[in-house]
């Protein structure tokens, strides 16, 4: 994607109404600053973006509440504070592989981690893209993405694939034992194939497909399919939505140990503090982030497998 040109159109929505004059003036300056940004002279900091977005009425950290990121005592208009949500953002992931996914040096990509400088808005964008493949869920958290020429038509594709996660729970298991060796090593897709891996009938397997093709997460290459490199989250669907596929894989889960299939099924009944509580749900954000990371680098694809991971409270909610 081209950050530089997301950078400008950004902005550019992020205005609305206002005139280039009158928003510069309410962030500080003297100049038309927004009339550089928006045609391309200039690349705003990160931290103006948020600055944008305080001075336009949103809460800048509103932005990353779906993102596993916590930024509660963190001021994302400086560039401590870009260096915070920075390093929640990079979790496990080595600086050098950080560099070279965005194309960077290892250098500046440390500076940037210890708030020694800050990216631009561009570079903020692209670090976004190749560390959690959601800038235009990032996009749609700040503005409409329809405003935003760029990423209005990904932002179609992925709201047409996040209703196939929903409609055809299976789909994504599907897509994983694709991505698998063996069934790369296949001379030829045989039907079937992937539902018996799966434990999946037949028509679960077809219906499943057909969606994926349907929506682009998959394409025919004449011998076998092939999955399309997107990341489809489904945190931005409603509640309903989400507790649909919640209660699909809990049932999956209770399915395995009812059959006594292998896996690792543990569980811990606690009693801690509310404080240490809190500490819990957040230890839980990072292992599913930890694992997200781990699991974009492993090579080859050899296993497909669920992690069910279940945090909650059995008492009255906090000042019950």
């Amino acid at each position: 994607m081209d950050t530089r040109l997301l950078s400008r159109q950004l902005v550019r929505a992020l205005r609305g109404r206002r005139s280039q004059t009158a928003l510069s003036r309410r962030l500080g300056y003297r100049s038309n600053v927004v009339y550089m940004w928006e045609s391309g002279r200039r690349d705003p900091s990160a931290s103006e973006l948020f600055r944008l977005l305080a001075r336009t009425g949103r809460d800048p950290r509103t932005a990353w509440r779906r993102f596993a990121v916590r930024l509660a005592e963190v001021d994302l208009t400086t560039p401590a504070g870009i260096a915070a949500l920075l390093e929640q953002l990079r979790g496990q992931a080595r600086i050098v592989d950080v560099a070279d996914r965005a194309g960077v040096s290892r250098y500046t990509v440390s500076r940037w981690l210890r708030g020694l400088t800050e990216p631009r808005l561009s570079e903020l964008l692209t670090l976004v893209d190749v560390l959690t493949l959601r800038v235009v869920d990032l996009v749609a958290e700040m503005v409409p993405p329809g405003s935003v020429p760029v990423v209005a038509a990904a932002w179609r594709e992925l709201e047409t694939r996040r209703e196939v996660a929903f409609a055809h729970p299976w789909s994504q298991a599907i897509l994983r034992q694709i991505e698998t060796v063996a069934y790369r090593r296949l001379r030829r897709h045989r039907a079937g194939w992937l539902a018996e891996r799966l434990g999946l009938t037949p028509a679960e397997e077809a219906a499943s497909l057909e969606a994926l093709l349907g929506a682009g997460l998959v394409r025919w290459d004449g011998e076998r399919y092939e999955t399309a490199p997107v990341a489809v989250d489904t945190s931005l669907a409603t509640e309903a939505q989400r507790r649909q596929l919640r209660l699909h894989w809990a049932d999956v889960g209770r399915a395995h140990i009812a059959e006594g299939a292998d896996g690792l099924y543990s569980w811990a009944v606690v009693a801690v503090s509310r404080e240490d509580y809190e500490a819990l749900r957040a230890l839980h954000v990072r292992y599913m982030q930890s694992l997200r990371q781990l699991v974009e680098a492993s090579s080859p694809s050899e296993v497909v497998a669920v992690a069910n991971v279940q945090l909650f409270s059995l008492g009255p909610p906090a000042g019950g």
